[in-house]
């Protein structure tokens, strides 16, 4: 592979057990020892590997050695590499968090599979908070917005059109449903910092950033939509560097299917802008998956770099994507792409790499280095090594909750209920006086043709929240009013 097209971005394919891991592992090295941050999930724990190097006591040491000679690697050794840890639970690595604001609507909406009438509240709600100056940093403060949006739905109905109660509570479930899979420890602060992982260690060689997301599997659709958020931010926050001669970062998205699998278009449309335009911001993307028709066709005309691991074939459905997969490449005249990509063992590959000016190379089929660092996960202890001396040891894992959306409407809705207790203070105040007045005109003789009737309405100048304070606080020594309070607080769904 040419560094300078290796922002070109590339595909990773093979059936499982082929060896896509090794060589996510050996592409790792070979970036990091040339100055290029990465970054990578590790969906089974063996890419923490990295963090170690390998061994001339594991049990392939002969093969390595083997394999080392056959291609020529003659300056072949094992070695260590500067790795981060990540983890979006904080247990495997350093915490990794962003804001409700920095996620956005879309990617909310497609985390939580909306519909489209619940997307659009969903984008009413980011809308009112820019208005009103609430920051949406994590869950709760998403929900405390949602039910004030619910108990003014009337008032911004005049503005942004009907808001529905029904499509309200639909998004509180599932905000809830996202809770209980662990999401609210991806919203929150200090959110992650970009710079943290543009690191390189003292020797120039590129930080590898490895997220453990073997836990974070079992929630596929946070997985996927993590990933994509932090590609945004990359294409975001990155400037434009042209055609540089080696990538700036280069970010591996494993299990790439999970992100289009029931993708509605516009999610499929943006996440082609984005493929298509980062790269000239330095950045290479490449997806990993089993088959190449996982990725949609459009993006994967734009991965320039090819690794295709065998593909097995055993269904009228399997062959015609392993021919589709064969008629992607540029023929070699020494063999046959198709039979190749089901001949190739392990530790060997179907490869095309861009060639001069960006022209895709004739296909290869190409063996495998070994890996210099560990084949296989690392220990426990090992792992938390690595993190104490990594350079961003003790930044994240304190969590801060500092005022936002959730703080601003308690404190709005406690200064509503104090005042509405003033005012009806003054107001019973001067009837009492007032019935005071008229009972002393009465014992004179003087008769009054006015009612002294207590009538408590509301006052047509109150504002929404005013009444709405008021009824609850009328509301709060009954069991749905302790319901309404929580609900407005955001403690009826918090669960840290």
């Amino acid at each position: 592979m040419l560094l300078r097209y290796a922002n070109r971005h590339g595909l990773i394919a093979g059936a499982t057990g082929t060896g896509k891991t090794v060589t996510l592992q050996i592409l790792a090295e070979n970036f990091s020892n040339a100055g290029v941050p990465v970054f990578m999930s590790d969906v089974k724990g063996d890419l923490s590997g990295l963090a170690a190097a390998g061994s001339d006591s594991h049990k392939l040491h002969d093969a390595f050695l083997k394999r080392a000679g056959s291609i020529g690697f003659d300056d072949f050794a094992y070695d260590t590499f500067p790795v981060t840890f990540w983890d979006l639970y904080g247990e495997q690595g350093h915490p990794v968090r962003t804001t409700v604001s920095e996620m956005g609507p879309l990617l909310l909406s497609r985390l939580m599979e909306l519909s489209e009438a619940q997307e659009g509240i969903l984008n009413i709600a980011f809308r009112v908070a820019d208005e009103e100056g609430l920051s949406l940093l994590d869950l709760k403060d998403l929900q405390a917005l949602l039910v004030w949006i619910g108990q003014n739905a009337k008032d911004l109905a005049l503005r942004y059109g009907f808001v529905s109660s029904q499509s309200v509570g639909a998004i509180q479930r599932r905000l809830l449903v996202l809770e209980n899979q662990g999401a609210e420890k991806l919203f929150g602060e200090p959110a992650l910092d970009l710079e943290d992982m543009f690191v390189t260690d003292t020797a120039g060689r590129g930080q590898i950033n490895i997220l453990a997301a073997d836990k974070l599997m079992g929630s596929p659709k946070l997985y996927a939509t993590f990933l994509l958020w932090l590609l945004s931010e990359l294409f975001e926050t990155l400037p434009e560097v042209g055609d540089p001669d080696k990538p700036k970062f280069v970010f591996f998205f494993d299990e790439a299917h999970l992100l289009f699998e029931g993708a509605p278009k516009a999610l499929v449309d943006k996440v082609e802008q984005v493929a298509r335009l980062i790269r000239s911001k330095g950045v290479g993307v490449y997806f990993i998956t089993q088959q190449p028709a996982d990725v949609p066709e459009d993006i994967l005309g734009q991965l320039g770099n090819r690794v295709q691991h065998a593909l097995r074939a055993f269904t009228k459905k399997d062959f015609k994507e392993l021919r589709a997969a064969a008629e992607t490449y540029r023929e070699n005249p020494r063999f046959d792409v198709e039979d190749a990509i089901k001949e190739v063992g392990v530790g060997e590959a179907v490869t095309s790499m861009l060639m001069e000016k960006g022209v895709p190379g004739i296909v290869e089929r190409t063996l495998i280095r070994p890996p210099s660092s560990q084949l296989g996960p690392i220990t426990a202890i090992e792992r938390k090594a690595a993190m104490n001396s990594s350079p961003v040891a003790g930044k994240y894992e304190a969590e801060v909750d500092r005022n936002s959306a959730f703080e601003m409407l308690q404190k709005r809705a406690e200064d509503a209920a104090k005042a509405a207790e003033e005012a009806e203070a003054r107001e019973e105040e001067m009837e009492a006086r007032e019935r005071e007045y008229q009972t002393g005109r009465r014992y004179s003789g003087t008769r009054v043709g006015r009612s002294t009737t207590k009538k408590r309405t509301t006052r047509r100048g109150d504002s929404v929240g005013t009444a709405f304070a008021k009824s609850m606080m009328r509301s709060i020594g009954t069991k749905a009013g302790t319901a309404i309070v929580r609900g407005v607080m955001g403690s009826l769904f918090k669960g840290r």
